[in-house]
């Protein structure tokens, strides 16, 4: 598997260790930034992770900023995007099942390593289960998106 992973200022550091735990987990891991705390405009990292998932270069993507939210918003604007905050484990698995998310979404000032982690694993082994869901992620792409 390989992910492309991308954060603000804000998501900086959740994003270090989420990028160290993904490599050590033998996932290859490409880190699109940024790689400071200094302050940076969250669209331009989803525009980043973006571009990698659509143009199948990764399997998926991971962003981080200081809530999730916005950083959510931003990758959601791209048709094919499904990015999806994950603030709990039944999240991380019916984003995946039902959504078929292709990014996960953090806070990294709402949320703890170990929540984050623990999320990542389960949105990373969930399947999408496909039937009904099709229609509606189709419909959401014919509806949304630039």
């Amino acid at each position: 598997m390989k992910i492309a992973i991308a954060s603000d200022h804000g998501g900086y550091e959740l994003k270090q260790k989420l990028a160290a735990y993904c490599s050590a987990q033998g996932i290859e891991t490409d880190d699109l930034g940024t790689n400071s705390s200094e302050s940076v405009d969250y669209p331009d990292f989803a525009e980043k992770v973006c571009r990698v998932v659509l143009d199948k270069k990764a399997d998926f993507g991971v962003l981080v900023c200081g809530t999730g939210i916005g950083i959510s918003i931003a990758a959601n604007r791209h048709k094919g995007i499904r990015a999806a905050l994950l603030y709990s484990l039944e999240t991380a698995k019916l984003a995946r099942q039902h959504n078929n998310a292709n990014i996960a979404v953090f806070g990294g000032r709402t949320m703890s390593f170990e929540d984050a982690a623990a999320r990542l694993d389960v949105f990373f082994k969930t399947p999408f289960e496909g039937g009904r869901h099709i229609r509606r992620i189709e419909k959401t792409d014919l509806y949304g998106g630039c």
